[in-house]
């Protein structure tokens, strides 16, 4: 039967997990991993999977992990939703937040030297108005199109495979 993009993402996915347990090297996990995404059907997919202990067909999705928290287990590499969301958010609004902060603190500064506050004549808000909009509408884009969590899946993998190649340099004879 001819495997779907999702398939082959799933072994891809457990060829991931495999190297982090330290069960295939750097370069078998590079191997497999090419041909994974080079297969067509699921005895193709299997095949890459049939040393590796808990890896069942292709075909079937394998139960999920449990989640930190379930049975005192905590799962290495999983992260919670919303703390990739909440990490997201942090990145796009914080450049916002500290420029907001700076030219607050110089219209302060500004009021007290005049003597009084007069709250209408907020000039930052000429600045942060257009850019908070402009940041707003971004926001609700990406978390309707699932941004943080991409984003957070990509910096895993980037972290994996940072690791595996620190440990693959590890590996090798000194000459």
């Amino acid at each position: 039967m001819r495997a779907a993009d999702a398939d082959r993402e799933a072994t891809a996915e457990r060829l991931r997990a495999a190297l982090n347990e330290g069960r295939l090297d750097l370069h078998e996990y590079d191997d497999r991993l090419r041909r994974a995404y080079g297969s067509k059907t699921y005895g193709e997919l299997d095949e890459l999977l049939t040393d590796l202990p808990g890896a069942g067909p292709a075909g079937r999705p394998l139960p999920a992990p449990r989640a930190a928290g379930e049975g005192g287990v905590a799962v290495p590499g999983t992260e919670a939703v919303s703390g990739a969301r909440s990490a997201w958010l942090l990145g796009v609004w914080g450049p916002w937040l500290k420029v907001a902060l700076i030219l607050t603190a110089i219209w302060f500064v500004s009021q007290l030297a005049e003597g009084e506050f007069e709250f209408d004549d907020y000039w930052p808000l000429w600045v942060l108005g257009p850019w908070g909009a402009v940041l707003l509408y971004q926001t609700a884009q990406a978390l309707a199109t699932g941004a943080p969590e991409k984003d957070a899946e990509r910096r895993r993998r980037k972290q994996v495979e940072r690791e595996a190649r620190r440990r693959a340099k590890r590996e090798l004879p000194e000459t």
